[in-house]
């Protein structure tokens, strides 16, 4: 699966070198930083655009690096009144953590596993036991690993065969380039091989010595190949055993659950290609499961047997198939589960006697048990309005218990074992909540608004109880609405620190998304993009007509293709909120998807369309937020971004700052908050992430009012 623009920031003696006169204080009297004023043509279908700011695009310009710096200094003086404030939602969110904490611990083989924190470290210890009762031996170090990194993440990690050596990917930058690393886990000695410079996405063969791994383009970041590495030989001498030469396709390599076939997965928005290996020749050619179609999405696990393919072929909302290991092309696959025009099949699980289904019906998941042997399936019963139901970690086949994952927006996150046979669940673990935390204080609903063409939109909401839904409550807004993506309506401590101020929290659940199912999504890109942004506003109405919202005090948030979503609103409707919070916003659509050298551009032009076809262009560019910038009083804004984000360039949000302090009128805040050690996904660490947390809370809490 391809890395989206995705599941959320001075000197005074500022770059006055070109600056619009109509630039001045603000009505904290303080001078705001003014961006050089540079302009650049860019020109295509005979239209040309000017950008003041394309110089911003050099993150190697110590002038670049200065304005950012003066932006996070003017934003630490405008929020100067609030330090107070922030420091005490930062402790007040992380006390709420349990500080020593353990994940349940999952089988794999002899083994079980599981991820341990320690009282007051950032990063977590990833340790084992042979048998639920044997002597825990830690893998990783996370804290040690982390000593003297502004920024670290272990990424994926994969245990070989015979569980005597761990391979994990390390980023010690933001940008997701890692290196992956070996530890011997009889002796707990590093190996010395390292591979540099990778995804991290890895798969092991049989024989405990071969990894398959995948590279990325060092420019555009695009997975595109995949090499075999034996151990104890120099990475130089690795093997080129695939490389996606198209463009738009990226790709990654896995294990079947059998793991009798290592698998290559090649994949864009709308076409799919697998290749199949048995893992007991890794010196072997890969090859094609079958052939990749325009319009075809499929996906395949083997089992027993027999693979089991979800294809979307003649079927919008995917049906499950079956075929044979001699016979894979689409000719000979068989119906396991046949399309449904009202449920989406998400995904599956096999096990030895059961097959385990994720599906999607009227926005909401669903966990549905077959028996092999025929006899009655069901469904699980979550009985809550909105919530989010998923299959957890599931190694062994050779079990009836389903481990799965539940929690909703007034329950913590939840571990569940499932008997499939006497349909008996047992709750393993709920996360803790440190303080006076009770889930009965607490009100979760599910609306509909009616979007301005008729759709039914739902929205998923929480308020405390006692919270007066009269028009009187301050309200955010969430949205994402892009690449299928579903927004399920989980559990955030964090979020208390709103809810006990007497906010309201609401998710939209847009088109564009996938909630409603495949169409939903069909129905919100490329020259239909307009109806999430459309939608996102009919559900705030909607939250103020009903009395859940104050309109004086309704805020929005969203994150990356979900800061989309925020520029976009809030040029189309600048009255609308209050305040807005855009996290990493994918905001310059024009500039970047005519750019392919830039990460993610070429394999998501099915998602937002290829702008040098004059018809797709024209409508990105109407809905644009840095193009469609305009003079008007817009909404007080909060943008975070960071230095070494690998999926929407920093510069897009430092440009847009820019050119909106150039042209709004009114005396709004206007707030540009740059992570200089981080990428997409902000701050690492565990407690640390919440000090951006904190800013934005304070942020919104100042404007509504709320104080303390």
């Amino acid at each position: 699966m391809t890395l989206v623009r995705f599941s959320m920031f001075v000197t005074l003696a500022v770059m006055l070198i070109g600056s619009p006169d109509s630039i001045g204080q603000d009505e904290s009297g303080i001078t705001p930083p003014k961006a050089a004023v540079r302009p650049h043509e860019l020109t295509i279908h005979n239209h040309t655009r000017v950008d003041n700011y394309y110089w911003l695009r050099n993150r190697e310009d110590a002038e670049v690096i200065q304005y950012l710096n003066d932006e996070n200094n003017y934003l630490d003086l405008m929020m100067k009144h609030t330090d107070e404030f922030q420091e005490s939602l930062f402790k007040e969110i992380t006390g709420r953590i349990k500080q020593d904490d353990n994940s349940v611990p999952y089988r794999r083989g002899d083994y079980y596993y599981h991820v341990r924190y320690e009282e007051g470290k950032e990063y977590p210890f990833y340790c084992r036991k042979k048998g639920l009762e044997g002597e825990e031996v830690v893998m990783l170090n996370g804290p040690e690993l982390a000593e003297g990194h502004e920024f670290f993440a272990i990424g994926r990690q994969a245990v070989s065969p015979e569980q005597n050596i761990l391979a994990y990917a390390v980023d010690t930058e933001g940008r997701r380039k890692y290196t992956v690393k070996f530890v011997d886990l009889d002796t707990g000695e590093t190996i010395k091989d390292a591979i540099p410079e990778v995804t991290g996405n890895m798969a092991w063969a049989a024989d405990n010595r071969t990894l398959f791994y995948a590279k990325q383009d060092p420019e555009t970041l695009r997975s595109y190949q995949i090499y075999r590495h034996t151990l104890g030989t120099p990475v130089s001498d690795d093997v080129l055993v695939y490389e996606e030469l198209d463009e738009t396709f990226s790709c990654r390599v896995g294990k079947s659950r059998s793991k009798k076939y290592l698998m290559i997965n090649s994949g864009q928005t709308l076409s799919s290609e697998l290749r199949i290996l048995e893992a007991d020749n890794p010196s072997g050619e890969f090859r094609v499961f079958h052939p990749r179609e325009r319009d075809h999405l499929y996906g395949a696990d083997h089992f027993g047997d027999s693979f089991y393919i979800r294809t979307n072929d003649s079927a919008t909302n995917f049906k499950l198939m079956k075929t044979g290991e001699s016979n894979t092309g689409k000719s000979h696959w068989r119906e396991v589960i046949a399309h449904r025009d009202d449920v989406l099949l998400r995904g599956f699980e096999l096990f030895d006697d059961h097959m385990v289904i994720e599906e999607r019906a009227n926005g909401l998941m669903q966990i549905r048990i077959i028996p092999n042997d025929g006899s009655d399936e069901h469904h699980l019963d979550f009985g809550e309005p909105t919530y989010r139901a998923r299959v957890s970690t599931n190694m062994e086949p050779d079990t009836q218990i389903l481990r799965y994952a539940y929690s909703s927006m007034t329950t913590p996150n939840s571990t569940f074992d499932y008997d499939m046979v006497s349909r008996k669940r047992t709750l393993l673990k709920q996360e803790e909540i440190i303080g006076d935390f009770d889930s009965a204080n607490y009100v979760t609903e599910r609306l509909e608004a009616t979007a301005r063409d008729g759709v039914k939109v739902p929205i998923s909401l929480v308020y405390r109880k006692g919270t007066r839904t009269d028009g009187s409550a301050p309200t955010l807004q969430y949205g994402y609405g892009s690449y299928g993506a579903s927004m399920d309506a989980t559990f955030s401590s964090s979020r208390l620190s709103l809810l006990d101020r007497g906010f309201v929290y609401a998710i939209a659940h847009i088109r564009g998304g996938q909630e409603m199912g495949r169409q939903w999504y069909e129905d919100g890109k490329l020259l239909k993009k307009k109806n999430t942004y459309n939608d996102f506003i009919d559900c705030a109405e909607h939250l103020v007509r009903e009395g859940y919202a104050d309109e004086n005090r309704l805020f929005a948030m969203g994150g990356s293709a979900g800061g989309l979503l925020m520029g976009a609103v809030m040029n189309m409707r600048p009255d609308l909120f209050t305040g807005i919070v855009a996290g990493v916003p994918f905001v310059d659509v024009i500039t970047t998807m005519l750019d392919d050298s830039i990460p993610l551009t070429t394999s998501e032009y099915d998602e937002w369309g290829n702008p040098n076809e004059k018809e797709l262009y024209e409508y990105m560019l109407s809905y644009s937020p840095y193009d469609q910038v305009i003079a008007v009083d817009y909404p007080h804004l909060l943008v975070t971004t960071g230095l070494h984000d690998s999926q929407v360039q920093y510069w897009e949000p430092a440009k847009w700052v820019a050119k909106l302090r150039a042209t709004k009128t009114g005396s709004s805040r206007l707030l540009l908050k740059t992570n200089m050690e981080a990428g997409h996904g902000g701050a690492s660490g565990r407690f640390k992430r919440y000090k951006e947390t904190a800013l934005a809370y304070a942020f919104m809490l100042d404007l509504a009012g709320i104080t303390k």
